[in-house]
């Protein structure tokens, strides 16, 4: 069975078009995986934590975070995992493309 061809996805282009900051997008599902897209605008978010864990792709601009109480800066072509459960939080400054990658709970 041959798999289907998609056409490339422009990521910036993906994260302009989205109707706020801070609001992700599926683009694509690998396997169990989401792919999601999410423009930052220096606003903080609040503490959270999933039951998923998720790793964050920083494509361009950078992602000021908290992760169990350590903070991090995650720059433009880097990227951070948070494991399931950890409390996480965005801290002010976090502008510019993010790329999620988010996979079901680990049983």
């Amino acid at each position: 069975m041959n798999p289907v061809a998609m056409n490339p996805i422009d990521l910036s282009a993906a994260a302009s078009a989205l109707p706020e900051a801070w609001a992700s997008q599926v683009l694509q599902r690998v396997g169990t995986a989401a792919v999601k897209v999410m423009r930052m605008d220096g606003r903080p978010l609040p503490v959270e934590s999933h039951g998923n864990p998720e790793v964050l792709i920083v494509l361009d601009g950078r992602l000021e975070l908290f992760v169990d109480g350590a903070e991090f800066t995650v720059g433009p072509g880097e990227l951070h995992r948070i494991p399931a459960r950890a409390a996480h939080a965005v801290r002010p400054g976090s502008e510019g493309t993010l790329l999620i990658v988010e996979v079901p709970e680990e049983e």
